[in-house]
């Protein structure tokens, strides 16, 4: 087969790829959103303003997500130490806890991903 032939069946074959990857990012950014609806914004709040149906009994109020200056501050791996072992164990709120038992690590990476959109 000559070179022409191999470079546009690579081209043709990387094109067909592309939805493929874009419908997988896409489901796998839909699981990341329920997860947040289901185990973060009952305190959270929905867009992550810390307003969330429990906020309001929780002393410090939960963590503002879309306040940038804020979360500049608090590297991704806090993040996620915070989510897997609870706040207290990287000197946040004792009020966050630790949800190691209900996600695994790649989720809870996507759940900083995801949390660090608020900020935009």
């Amino acid at each position: 087969m000559h070179a022409k032939g191999i470079v546009g069946m690579l081209a043709v074959s990387a094109l067909l790829l592309v939805p493929i990857g874009a419908q997988a990012l896409a489901a796998d950014m839909g699981a990341v959103k329920g997860d947040y609806m289901n185990f973060c914004a009952r305190c959270h709040g929905a867009t992550g303003q810390g307003d969330g149906p429990a906020a309001a009994s929780l002393s410090p109020r939960p963590r503002n997500f879309s306040d940038c200056a804020t979360m500049k501050k608090i590297s991704d791996d806090t993040l996620f130490k915070a989510i897997k072992n609870g706040g207290a164990s990287v000197g946040l709120s004792p009020s966050m806890p630790g949800w190691g038992t209900a996600f695994d690590d790649g989720e809870m990476k996507d759940l900083v991903t995801f949390i660090r959109g608020f900020c935009h």
